[in-house]
């Protein structure tokens, strides 16, 4: 079975606390990623998720061009140790119903999972059961 370690990516994105929502999804769309790790004085506090910003600043009405990343971000950040397995990984992620976790090594946090890299690595562990005409 795969480890989270495995399966993570190291390139760790990052906005500061007082970054707009509107900043934060043009750098998530910039970066091609899901969330980004919010920063307070070199500090991660946080993390903003597409799922965040569509919950908790869109369907509110909030102004996107003041409202900050601190304001709408999930704390603490959920994490899980590189060395466990994928499933771990996504048994957490069901059972906290989230879809990114920060990955720690020696209770230091150096990456991310998320969703996606579970399939991704599922799909490289797996023998293909469908096939296509």
């Amino acid at each position: 079975m795969s480890t989270v370690v495995n399966a993570m990516l190291r390139d760790i994105k990052k906005v500061p606390h007082t970054t707009t929502i509107k900043k934060v999804a043009a750098k998530m769309k910039s970066d091609k990623v899901g969330s980004l790790f919010v920063e307070k004085k070199k500090e991660l506090v946080g993390i903003v998720t597409e799922t965040d910003i569509v919950r908790k600043a869109v369907a509110t009405g909030a102004n996107l061009g003041k409202v900050t990343a601190e304001k709408i971000m999930s704390s603490p950040i959920a994490t899980i140790d590189a060395g466990r397995t994928v499933h771990d990984a996504s048994d957490m992620m069901g059972d906290l119903g989230v879809r990114h976790l920060g990955v720690t090594e020696y209770g230091k946090l150096v990456g991310i999972i998320s969703v996606r890299d579970l399939l991704v690595a599922a799909q490289r562990f797996s023998e293909p059961k469908i096939t296509q005409d």
